[in-house]
Parts: C-alpha cells; structure tokens; sequence
C-alpha cells in the first residue's frame, strides 16, 4: 500500500488555500500513487479542514476505482502503521479519513 505524506508546514493555515495548495502541488503526487492502493497521511489542524480532506479523499477514491484510497490524520508512526495494516486487510474499505489514535483530526 502506498502513503503520500501531507505536512502541516506544506499547506497554508487557512482551510480554503490550504485545499487549492494540496490540489495543485500534492494530488498530482496522490493520482500518480494511485496506481495501487493508497494511503493519505494528514497531519493534525484544526476542525476547519476535515470538510476539503474528506472531499479529497472521496473523489480520487472514486477516480482511483478499483484501487482503493484512504486518508489518516494524525498519530503516532505507530498509529499510522496499524491503520495501513488493517486497511490491507480490508480490501472493500476506501474513500474513508481515519483518525489515527484517537485523534479527531485537530489540533489545539
């Protein structure tokens, strides 16, 4: 399974421009991993942006069909690695954002 780390310090604070930055400089990157199964790792900001990720995540799952993709946010390495490896043994799980040890996908 593939993964397309997304840092905080690569997208604008402000939910609006941080969409247009991650689908003109990063769903490039993403579309190209969609090849295969896929993983979108997230890292945590505030409520403000679970709308664009979860959209993001949902249409290049549906673009991506068969292969599957899904989103993380948040967590520890540790974390991310037991969401990877349940959704290998999922094979009929995609277009879902994931929070990663019990994060809800913000930060305070």
């Amino acid at each position: 399974m593939a993964t397309v780390r997304i840092e905080a310090r690569e997208l604008p604070a402000a939910p609006l421009d941080a969409a247009a930055a991650f689908h003109a400089r990063i769903l490039p990157e993403a579309r190209r991993a969609a090849g295969n199964d896929l993983v979108l790792l997230f890292d945590p900001a505030d409520h403000t942006h679970v709308h664009w990720r979860t959209a993001a995540v949902e249409e290049l799952a549906r673009e991506a069909a068969p292969c599957r993709v899904n989103g993380a946010v948040g967590g520890s390495s540790a974390g991310v690695k037991a969401v990877c490896d349940y959704l290998e043994a999922a094979p009929g799980v995609t277009g879902q954002l994931f929070a990663v040890d019990g994060n809800p996908g913000e930060k305070d």
